[in-house]
Order: structure tokens, then C-alpha cells, then sequence
């Protein structure tokens, strides 16, 4: 039997979903202001103590056939410990105020792996911790969880246009904070081990291709409620980020992985739209992620000559729209990022 407070947490969240979208349509600060209240009050249940799941050695979390069910937040311990489990978690959903210095544009960690990095099939961070260290093709090197973080502060979060002009640097209490919580999070799995929900259900790719003006289509029935017809997200009247930017000046640079059109299609097919999960084809899943890739955002990092030889570096072999042209532009020479 669900127990009461499961099933408040449910019903708050259908509530949510209900009538988020109305709220954004309005495009008044009142409707962001009352949707940020009813998100406030949603984390509160979110963070309201539960009884653990079983299994997991009492420690809330759980390895089933099911899945991996990470430890509920009332799990998180007392002490030195817990403090850094908890500012981890800060970081992850809210790096525009807990680590400023290194973040250059709109995004959060939580953005790409949704649910504070504890759904699965978003490439949740209990399956990320155990898989690592892992050699990377991006970086053709073995790779520690610091490295994979840095890598995220780098091209998701665009840090070149940060206060401090790049990531944290080695050894930063910010790295040692995100990894104390993704330690925590993976509660009861075994190092090493497959874990069921792990990165993003990747899909084959369409036999007749993928197309953004189809996909253009998609989005304007599916997205702007959350994104905007502009594709800029959406935000409280006091600058927090309710849905995030996916293309332009405050979305993930070039060098991101969610700007490669096959991984963004496998994110949207599993997880969006966010009131409705699972609900778009595969195929429509490719040119919904076609669509949003073919936009210009900001520069790759990587890039020290011309879009043509770093297309031939970085991006040979991979759906993406860099270094081509989509609706008579080259695409891949940047926009000057912004926050």
C-alpha cells in the first residue's frame, strides 16, 4: 500500500504538470510567480522524510529487477558527511548560485539528468558513479568522475564564459562536494556493475533520416510550452530558471554532448515532453533533437582554427550539425555566450 505522503507527493506532481503550461501560456510574472510557489512546494514534499525502500541493507536504497532505487534525501546523514552531500546536491540543481564563478550560462546539472540526477533512463549519477574511472572517446584518455564533472562545467555549463573564464580547478571542494553526493546516491551498487536505467536509451537512427523542419513542427505542438517558441526556456520574475534555454547565447556550447543530435534524441524520446514522458516515436524523438541541434549556440572550446578543420577534429563521424549548413547557414561559429 502507497503510503499517505507518496501519494500527496503524487498528486501535488500531476496537479503540477496540469497546470504548469497554462501558467507559462499566460507569459505574465504572475503566472511564473504562482508556478514557482507550487515548484517550492513540490520540493518541500520532495524532501519531507520517508520510510526507505526495502532492501539495500537499511539503507534506503534498493537493486531490483526493477531498477536501482537511490536513497530518499531524509536518508542523508548528519555531520561533515551529510553537509557535503547536501551542498553536492545544491550544486548540481542550482550551479548559478552555488558555483557562479564557474557557470557561464542558464543551465544546471539537473537539466540533463533530470530529477536531481536520480531518474533513470537521464543518465542518472548512481549509475555514472560505479562506471568510472571509464576511458572516453570524446577524450581519448581514461577519465575519473573529476574529469567527467570538469567536462560538464566546460560544455554544458559553457564556463568559458564565466566569471573565472573556465571550470573549477583541480582538486576544487566543488568537485570533492558533487562527488560525495553521487557516491551517496549509488548507495548499494556495486562498482563496476550494469546498471539497469544507466545513460539514455540510445535509438537507431531513422531509416529515412531525421529532419528539423519536421522536428520544427513537433516542437511547436510539443516544447514551447516549457521552451518558448524562441527556444529560451522560461524563468521566475526573479531570474531563476523554471525550463531551461536549448539553443542561443544561454544554452549548452558546441562542444556539449546534448548538442549531438542522436544523444539529444535518445534524452527527448525517454524523458519529454515533461508532462508526458515516452509518448513521442522514435522517429519523432530524432527530428525534435534535429531541430533544437541545428541551432547556433555558443563556441566549442576546442575550437582554435576554422569551423571546417575543428568539424574535421572533433566532430567527424557524429550527428551533429556542426560545421554544416541548415536553412542556408554554416552553423558552428558561435554566439557569444551569455548567463
Amino acid at each position: 500500500m502507497p503510503k499517505a505522503s507518496d501519494r500527496l507527493k503524487r498528486e501535488v506532481e500531476q496537479e503540477l504538470h496540469r497546470n504548469q503550461f497554462r501558467l507559462l501560456r499566460l507569459g505574465s510574472g504572475i503566472g511564473l510567480v504562482v508556478l514557482g510557489g507550487a515548484l517550492a512546494a513540490l520540493a518541500l514534499l520532495t524532501i519531507t522524510p520517508e520510510s526507505a525502500p526495502t532492501g539495500g541493507g537499511g539503507t534506503g536504497a534498493s537493486v531490483t529487477e526493477a531498477g536501482f532505487t537511490p536513497p530518499p534525501v531524509s536518508d542523508i546523514p548528519a555531520g561533515p558527511e551529510g553537509d557535503a552531500i547536501r551542498r553536492g546536491m545544491a550544486i548540481f540543481d542550482d550551479p548559478q548560485t552555488h558555483a557562479a564563478q564557474f557557470t557561464g550560462n542558464s543551465m544546471a546539472c539537473k537539466n540533463c539528468h533530470l530529477d536531481s540526477g536520480r531518474k533513470a533512463n537521464s543518465s542518472p549519477m548512481w549509475a555514472a558513479w560505479v562506471a568510472y574511472p571509464q576511458f572516453r572517446k570524446k577524450t581519448g584518455s581514461i577519465n575519473t568522475m573529476e574529469d567527467r564533472i570538469l567536462g560538464c562545467f566546460r560544455y554544458s555549463m559553457n564556463a568559458p564564459n564565466s566569471p573565472s573564464g573556465g571550470p573549477p580547478p583541480p582538486g576544487s571542494d566543488l568537485y570533492r562536494d558533487l562527488e560525495a553526493y553521487f557516491r551517496w546516491l549509488a548507495t548499494g551498487a556495486a562498482i563496476g556493475a550494469k546498471m539497469k536505467g544507466a545513460g539514455y536509451p540510445m535509438l537507431p537512427k531513422p531509416a529515412a533520416g531525421y529532419d528539423p523542419e519536421r522536428g520544427a513542427q513537433l516542437f511547436n505542438a510539443k516544447c514551447v510550452a516549457c521552451h518558448g517558441s524562441d527556444g529560451q526556456g522560461a524563468r521566475t520574475p526573479d531570474g531563476k530558471v523554471v525550463y531551461p534555454p536549448l539553443w542561443g547565447p544561454r544554452s549548452y556550447n558546441w562542444g556539449a554532448g546534448m548538442a549531438r543530435v542522436d544523444l539529444a534524441a535518445a534524452f527527448v524520446r525517454a524523458n519529454m515532453p515533461f508532462d508526458q514522458p515516452g509518448t513521442l516515436s522514435d522517429d519523432q524523438a530524432w527530428d525534435v533533437a534535429a531541430f533544437i541541434d541545428s541551432h547556433e549556440r555558443p563556441k566549442d572550446p576546442r575550437q582554435t582554427g576554422s569551423v571546417a578543420e575543428n568539424a574535421k577534429a572533433n566532430f567527424s563521424g557524429q550527428a551533429s550539425y556542426y560545421g554544416k549548413t541548415a536553412g542556408g547557414t554554416l552553423i558552428g561559429a558561435g554566439v557569444p555566450g551569455e548567463r
